[in-house]
């Protein structure tokens, strides 16, 4: 999937410019950019959750930098739903220019402020319900309802002199939704009579045959599960996940229990979305977690977030037994999520370690305690036969999604050439009708790590892999600065190798012979020593010790 990167020409009056800056070949990172007479709409700001390989890493953002230099001519951005995915970076853009315009619905706007308030920062915001259509600049949103695993979620359909595009964010077609709120077809056929010349298809469940399971079979399996557990139930999810939460609220209720929230962020969203009214809670269920401990095992249910497991999360620590709840026999706990690509192994590890600690683990593979927030292939024909969209540019998946969405269109009529597989960065230019690939950005990763944004890099990883994995060896050999002759050393030093330091003592007269070597050449510099040393040392480990250590040599004048 990787595209030669190429410049793009200037953007010719009349065209509509698409960019995806994130979400494309990944689960996350969703941002879009349309640029359309000089000014610029953002669709989504969100942000990657980091994998093992990525140690260290708190959040992944899109690649900003080609925004940089073009703040003044955003016009605003569009937040289709309050999932993390698709809000969580912007806080990050909003750092570069507070007052963007910031067009969402109630629900997903009060998460952003929330956030927002953390980075203190007050944004320019506007409530937009469906059915409604704004104007920001050069752009015309319409607004329409989709239904997904959060509240309020909304696809947007943008008019310009270009044409339209229908961006749906994530959505799938629940027939009986929870909350009443319905994918509205109706106004996706009439934008299709209209005549949709760029769809852009949430395509995560693009490769899963047939129809999305509706959200109400999961309200009976976890009513069964807690009717059935004599200790305490614990409950794993999205802090967002507003759906879910009332499930696990309304089944607690029915068996006499109570719920106490877990993790700042469940409480944060879920207070929110009470307040709001999104979420209904049982008179006197609800129960602050201080006050939990004196309820019996038999009487709570404890909603949390690491889902995902996620190291510092509430579910990593209790299986790691670094919480105060320390989960054990007669207790069930739920994982109530789906897994993000990447996850598994994180995830299986926590329900290793509850499972170890006599815990029932009640999971997606073993019963219905979760379904998936995305529309499958059975939904996405019936978009694609409604739409009818002339050209098509799958969003929202990895490789194999986009693929699958990309076969989707085929199979209804949109010829092959009329549907463009993207990367991040891929520039789509849409005029008379006709999307083509236009160019392509070079485009990485932003790492969030503690309070540095950007600062971290790839080879920074990979140091810090190689210190988990390999090792650290330090090196200190003092020379004398005008015959080269060392004085002191060499003094070797090793953390996270089996070995004692003394199976170092066999390469020290070859470190020393290298130095008396370089020092008859007349080599004095500091930097071309310790690169000799660097070489020396790490042949040596390499061939005796079958390992490739982060080997760091301090070569000290005297």
């Amino acid at each position: 999937m990787s595209t030669p990167v190429s410049e793009p020409a200037d953007l010719a009056p009349g065209t509509l410019r698409v960019t995806p800056l994130g979400g494309l070949g990944e689960v996350g990172r969703n941002m879009t950019t349309y640029e359309y007479d000089g000014e610029i709409l953002i669709v989504d700001c969100g942000v990657l959750f980091p994998e093992e390989h990525q140690p260290g890493v708190d959040l992944i953002l899109p690649d900003m930098e080609p925004l940089k230099g073009r703040l003044d001519d955003i016009a605003g951005l569009v937040l289709t739903h309050g999932h993390e995915d698709h809000i969580g970076a912007v806080p990050y853009l909003l750092r570069l220019r507070p007052d963007i315009p910031l067009f969402g619905s109630a629900l997903t706007l009060a998460l952003v402020a929330a956030k927002l308030k953390e980075h203190r920062i007050t944004p320019v915001s506007h409530v937009v319900q469906e059915g409604e259509i704004w104007e920001t600049g050069a752009f015309e949103m319409e607004f329409v309802a989709v239904n997904h695993s959060i509240p309020d979620a909304l696809a947007v359909a943008v008019r310009t002199g270009a044409g339209l595009v229908l961006h749906t964010g994530d959505f799938k077609m629940d027939q009986l939704p929870l909350d009443g709120r319905l994918t509205d077809l109706r106004a996706f056929a009439r934008l299709g009579e209209e005549g949709i010349d760029l769809f852009l298809p949430d395509s995560t469940n693009a490769d899963v045959p047939g129809f999305t399971p509706q959200e109400r079979q999961i309200g009976p399996v976890l009513d069964q599960v807690i009717s059935k557990t004599t200790g305490r139930v614990i409950v794993a999810s999205f802090s967002s996940h507003v759906h879910r939460v009332q499930q696990v609220l309304d089944a607690a209720a029915a068996n006499g229990r109570r719920v106490a929230l877990l993790g700042r962020s469940m409480v944060r969203n879920m207070t929110i979305a009470a307040d709001l009214g999104y979420l209904n809670v049982p008179d006197g269920v609800l129960v602050d977690y201080k006050k939990a401990r004196d309820i019996p095992d038999s009487k709570i249910v404890y909603m949390s977030t690491g889902s995902q497991g996620e190291p510092m999360a509430v579910l990593s620590r209790m299986a790691n037994l670094d919480h105060e709840i320390e989960p054990g026999p007669g207790d069930t706990v739920i994982l109530a999520s789906s897994l993000i690509p990447g996850n598994e192994n994180a995830v299986y590890r926590v329900i290793d370690g509850l499972t170890k600690l006599g815990a029932n683990v009640v999971h997606k593979a073993n019963a219905k305690v979760h379904v998936s927030g995305h529309a499958a292939a059975g939904e996405l024909l019936y978009c694609y036969n409604i739409l009818k969209p002339r050209n098509v540019l799958p969003v929202h998946g990895e490789y194999r999604h986009l693929m699958a969405s990309a076969k989707l269109a085929q199979d209804t009529g949109i010829p092959a050439e009329r549907t463009i597989i993207g990367s991040n960065g891929t520039i789509v230019d849409l005029k008379d009708g006709v999307a083509r690939v236009a160019g392509q950005l070079d485009l990485g990763f932003v790492y969030v790590d503690g309070s540095s944004v950007g600062a971290i890099t790839d080879a920074d990883l990979k140091d810090r892999r190689t210190l988990g994995e390999e090792g650290f060896v330090s090196v200190i050999i003092v020379v004398d600065s005008q015959t080269g002759k060392i004085i002191t050393g060499p003094e070797i030093h090793a953390r996270g190798i089996a070995e004692d330091d003394r199976v170092f003592d066999k390469v020290k007269p070859k470190i020393v012979a290298a130095l008396e070597e370089a020092a008859q050449k007349g080599v004095r510099d500091n930097h071309a020593l310790s690169q000799t040393v660097r070489r020396t040392i790490g042949r040596w480990v390499n061939q005796s010790l079958r390992r490739r250590p982060m080997i760091v040599p301090l070569v000290i004048e005297a």
